[in-house]
């Protein structure tokens, strides 16, 4: 435990000043989207949410019919 606390404390140094710098160096790095990019991942995401919305509701509809039926065949052989 100490062995890592050793580490941190020399590794931290220089302060806020230093922790802004890099900061700013690695920002510069980064590559953002375009407003383009955006809007078509945004389109695929919006497409992607409704078919799997009608799929799974389908699917759920589908589960609920079937256990129906299991239903109504039980009651008659127990004759309910």
């Amino acid at each position: 435990m100490s062995e890592a606390i050793d580490t941190v404390s020399k590794k931290s140094g220089g302060g806020i000043g230093k922790f802004i710098r890099e900061t700013r160096e690695e920002m510069k790095k980064v590559s953002f989207p375009s407003a383009e990019d955006v809007r078509g991942t945004t389109l695929i995401v919006i497409a992607n949410v409704l078919f799997f919305a009608v799929f799974l509701f389908l699917i759920d509809q589908a589960w609920v019919y079937i256990i129906y039926g299991i239903e109504w065949v039980i009651n008659k052989i127990a004759g309910l």
